[in-house]
């Protein structure tokens, strides 16, 4: 048997949306895009989605914005709160824009913020929390919320990982001033590329879509609050406001994702069934360290970290792992403390204690949006062997 990490979510649906593009003849960001964009802010509750080529890039143009806002705007040398656990690019932005980054430790069961650490870190210098909820699992966002309310603290929320979860019935990526997804392919729903930005405040929609497409003002609202329209229109189409990229997504992106928007719940349903299975396999197994469910998690795959207290050697394990055709890999980006591009950041730590038995004794395998119970059971028997 082989488990893999991931697996496509294409069917006819999606393929036949891809032939409609082509018979179109027309590739180029349009309405199949904005289609896109309106019925995912609407499916999230959001008044205002942008999409992007990558979360990534959604990352890159969403701190991009919040330097350009024109009240109490983000600068460089200001203070971010970051968890020590995430992927790369939920950093790499910040560091580009010069903010100064603060890492905290995580919680070793949730892997999401270790709230008492982050309430510690907080001071009068701190002008944004970035919240990621890790692997599908949501922050606690009332505790969170509150402490950006208290301290008038921006919340960007990167749910990259994390599409479809809820905390307190609320979707994740729904808290923040920003909030950033992935439609990558291993993500929950796929269009192979691509990421959006959700918002509900007009001028960061305004900013982030001049951000999106070379800093222009084409395609701004006709009561934008970013810039004044003039009256000649040749060189109004071709007027640069802001100092923005070219991370546009396709026209198949958007197609492709109005096909796989309609199956995101049920998606969701079959990975919540797969992550019982596993959790009533694994829980009781003192070897191994599980994700702890905050809220509803959408389940993007299973960590599994090896007991730090237990004579168990991960080396072996990922060896069993990899003789039995289980497919598996560190957890998210790890500690990006332990990694060399930490060389280029401005930052502090404040502790990064579970981060690192995270980064030196965890591993995930893939959860998936069909019926995988099957293969956890393969997993859960080859593990037993150790």
């Amino acid at each position: 048997m082989r488990f893999e990490l991931s697996s496509s979510t294409w069917g006819k649906e999606e393929k036949k949306a891809i032939r409609e593009v082509i018979d179109s003849d027309m590739y180029t960001m349009g309405e199949k895009v904005r289609g896109f964009e309106e019925k995912f802010a609407r499916h999230f509750g959001m008044k205002y989605a942008v999409m992007a080529n990558s979360g990534s890039s959604a990352n890159l143009i969403a701190v991009a914005a919040l330097f350009y806002k024109k009240e109490n705007p983000l600068k460089q040398g200001d203070e971010v709160i970051v968890p020590c656990i995430s992927w790369a690019t939920t950093f790499h932005p910040l560091q580009q824009y010069g903010l100064k980054l603060k890492f905290v430790d995580v919680d070793l069961h949730t892997l999401n913020y270790d709230i008492a650490e982050l309430k510690k870190a907080v001071t009068s210098n701190t002008r944004m929390i970035v919240a990621v909820s890790i692997l599908g699992n949501p922050c606690q966002f009332d505790e969170i919320t509150k402490l950006c309310e208290e301290n008038n603290i921006i919340l960007f929320e990167d749910n990259c990982e994390s599409m479809g979860a809820r905390f307190n019935g609320r979707y994740t990526g729904t808290f923040g001033l920003v909030n950033t997804f992935s439609t990558f392919f291993s993500h929950h729903i796929s269009t192979m590329e691509g990421g959006f930005v959700l918002t509900d405040d007009k001028e960061i929609y305004n900013l982030l879509k001049s951000l999106r497409s070379h800093g222009w003002t084409r395609g701004q609202d006709e009561d934008s609050p970013i810039f004044e329209k003039r009256d000649d229109d040749f060189f109004e189409a071709y007027r640069f406001i802001l100092p923005g990229y070219n991370v546009r997504p396709g026209e198949i992106h958007g197609a492709i994702g109005l096909r796989q928007l309609e199956k995101l719940e049920n998606f969701i349903k079959t990975r919540r069934t797969n992550a019982a299975h596993f959790v009533g396999l694994f829980k009781d197994d003192k070897r191994f360290i599980i994700q702890e469910e905050v809220g509803e998690s959408s389940w993007f795959s299973f960590t599994m970290i090896v007991n730090p207290e237990l004579n168990v050697d991960r080396k072996k394990v990922l060896q069993k792992l990899k003789d039995a055709n289980i497919e598996h890999r560190i957890i998210t980006g790890g500690n990006i403390l332990r990694h060399d591009v930490i060389k280029h950041y401005d930052y502090t730590v404040t502790k990064s204690v579970n981060a690192d038995i995270a980064h030196y004794n965890g591993f995930f395998v893939g959860n998936h949006p069909y019926d995988v119970r099957d293969k956890i059971d393969y997993l859960h028997d080859v593990l037993k062997k150790i």
